[in-house]
């Protein structure tokens, strides 16, 4: 095996009097596909600075291959100093690296390297930073969350660009398809001491689960251990004078081990303040139309919203989605069309202006309003300090300013102001911003049990599959369509993502160069023709159903008769089998004919 080109083993360091690192070791060996995992706070990019060389740990080793070229993509990139984007991008350029392709990935990333770094959004900073990282093709690529801020197509081409580099990777990101896509192997950052899984994230949701259940069994061996050898040193015999000595050892020994053990860091605890029952009708659009000057924004867009739908909006950035969400909830009014709202709606509203937020403000004041000690959550008070904790802040964060937050903590306060005001319609602008994978599965299930209506906006492809009842998206040109289900079933259904518009300079207000649109036209593929098989499938599945159907239907006769179990159990489980492995049959083929249909309608349109 040929050795590793970076290796940090026994990674110790002490941050504000905390241990933050304890025996933390990272192996990347050349071409290596690894994700670094691990809740918000836990040492994650502080690991990532130690590998980069940027940060000196307390103890341990760092080893790097003499010829090793290694480059880093911070979280919050600094380009104060230079006079353009393509000098910035340039800078980070070796003597053999080539300035063209510099040149040419801040073009693909939709800059033309000519732009002012001080008036740079936070997403065209992140794409100038990416270009700096990728251009030199390094041996090694330290990304920290390097989808933040960059939209559906500049992740997909990311992710491409990655798959098809050699470069090692060592990702960190709360983005699960980017990490599915892209990571081999696994590496878990928790209480200060890494544990490695040789797969990719795909797998490593499961696998720490099971880390977890047996770490508190063993916990829970420890503390029974500790109760027997407390009851005997109560009433156990003395004799043995120096046996017993040891024992009571042994028992100092595991109650320190208690004592000093680091529990898991506790999970968020989301509830959202439900207000009354909305109307049937939540929303309803009819032939929409905005333009702000030449540009027009949204052009003849029809929608009927009911209670309880979860519709995703996704596009491109400066699309023109949080426009969209403005038209649909009336704060915005259209220039041609009509919005009905429907009764008793109560919206709450999460934002993407968490930097509007004023950073002298106290963490207690920006949940309370101020002036008062408590908040309100479905009809009960309950102490800001408790609602607090709920959301993984000390008691001594009450008087923190914000601008103190990380950028974590920072969204998980943004979902907490929004969670404790009533609502039937919740309005979700980018929620997924750097929440951690634990926090994003707990935002998931409360979604998933809230009784009123979502609107969400996010780039996120794998939390929309998992929320979204059907999604709303961008065709271009003010064009808007909406199809059934999540991200995927949008692409089963269009034949292509988000990536197939062109990434055009459009979050500053610039229009795209005249060739754009060329370009753009001849992007998206050909429709597809159905196969011979696919049409046999289409003229074929509805009798298979049929058929299914008619099976099922005499099993459950049979099963209906309450003495068969008494009379024959083997029959009565021969026939429950024989019913679920038809009905997964009729499941598959209702599944398979229906995305035929869909490709079918859509070549024929």
């Amino acid at each position: 095996m040929a050795p590793p080109l970076l290796l940090l083993q026994n990674i110790s360091l002490t941050l504000g009097g905390r241990p933050l690192l304890e025996s933390a070791e990272i192996s990347v060996s050349a071409g290596e596909r690894l994700c670094l995992v691990g809740r918000n706070g836990s040492g994650k990019s502080t690991l990532l600075k130690i590998a980069a060389g940027l940060l000196e740990c307390d103890g341990g080793t760092r080893f790097m291959q003499p010829d090793a070229n290694v480059r880093y993509l911070p979280q919050e990139p600094d380009l104060s100093g230079y006079a353009t984007a393509f000098a910035y991008v340039e800078a980070g350029l070796g003597p053999t690296d080539d300035p063209y392709r510099a040149r040419t990935l801040l073009n693909e990333l939709g800059l033309s390297g000519e732009e002012d770094p001080a008036h740079l959004s936070g997403g065209e900073a992140r794409r100038a930073a990416l270009a700096r990282a990728l251009a030199p093709e390094p041996d090694i690529l330290l990304l920290d969350e390097p989808t933040n801020h960059l939209d559906l197509p500049a992740i997909e081409w990311l992710e491409a660009e990655l798959k098809a580099t050699r470069s090692a990777l060592v990702l960190i990101s709360h983005d699960r398809k980017f990490l599915q896509n892209l990571s081999r192997k696994t590496v878990w950052l928790d209480r200060g001491r890494t544990r490695a899984l040789n797969r990719g994230f795909a797998e490593f949701e499961a696998w720490r689960d099971a880390e977890l259940e047996e770490e508190e069994r063993q916990q829970h061996k420890l503390d029974r251990k500790i109760v027997a050898e407390e009851h005997w040193l109560r009433y156990g015999v003395t004799a043995r004078r120096k046996r017993n000595q040891k024992r009571l050892g042994n028992l100092l020994t595991m109650r320190t081990e208690r004592r000093e053990r680091t529990k898991a860091a506790g999970e968020v605890r989301l509830v959202a303040s439900e207000g009354a029952v909305s109307g049937k009708l939540v929303i309803e659009a009819e032939a929409v139309a905005k333009a702000f000057g030449e540009r027009v924004i949204v052009k003849d867009f029809s929608t009927r919203i009911l209670r309880h739908d979860r519709l995703g909006i996704i596009g491109a950035n400066g699309a023109g989605k949080t426009t969209l969400i403005k038209l649909l909830t009336g704060a915005l009014a259209p220039d041609a069309g009509a919005i009905r709202l429907g009764a008793n709606l109560q919206m709450a509203t999460l934002d993407q202006g968490r930097a509007s937020l004023d950073a002298d403000t106290t963490l207690k004041d920006a949940l309370t309003g101020g002036g008062s000690d408590f908040v309100e959550i479905n009809g009960e008070r309950k102490h800001v300090v408790g609602y607090m904790k709920d959301f993984l802040f000390g008691p001594e964060q009450a008087r923190t300013p914000i601008g103190r937050l990380s950028g974590g903590e920072r969204g998980r306060l943004m979902l907490a102001r929004a969670l404790a005001r009533p609502s039937n319609l919740l309005v979700l602008d980018e929620p997924t911003n750097d929440l951690d994978l634990e926090t994003l599965d707990l935002l998931q299930e409360m979604l998933a049990d809230y009784k009123g209506t979502l609107l969400l906006v996010s780039h996120d492809r794998d939390f929309l599959d998992r929320i979204a009842t059907s999604v709303v998206m961008s065709e271009g040109s003010g064009r808007w369509m909406e199809y059934a289900g999540g991200y995927s079933d949008m692409v089963a259904q269009r034949g292509a993502g988000v990536s197939a518009a062109p990434i055009a300079n459009v979050s500053r207000g610039e229009k795209p160069k005249a060739e754009a649109p060329a370009r753009a036209e001849k992007k998206p593929p050909a429709k597809p023709r159905l196969s011979f098989k696919e049409k046999h499938a289409l003229e074929t599945l509805p009798k298979r159903m049929e058929e299914l159907r008619a099976t099922m239907a005499k099993l459950q006769a049979a099963l209906d008769d309450p003495g068969l179990y008494a009379r024959d159990p083997a029959k009565f489980s021969a026939a429950s089998a024989a019913f679920a492995k038809a009905e997964a049959e009729l499941q598959a083929a209702e599944e398979e004919w229906l995305e035929l249909e869909i490709r079918r309608e859509e070549i024929g349109g």
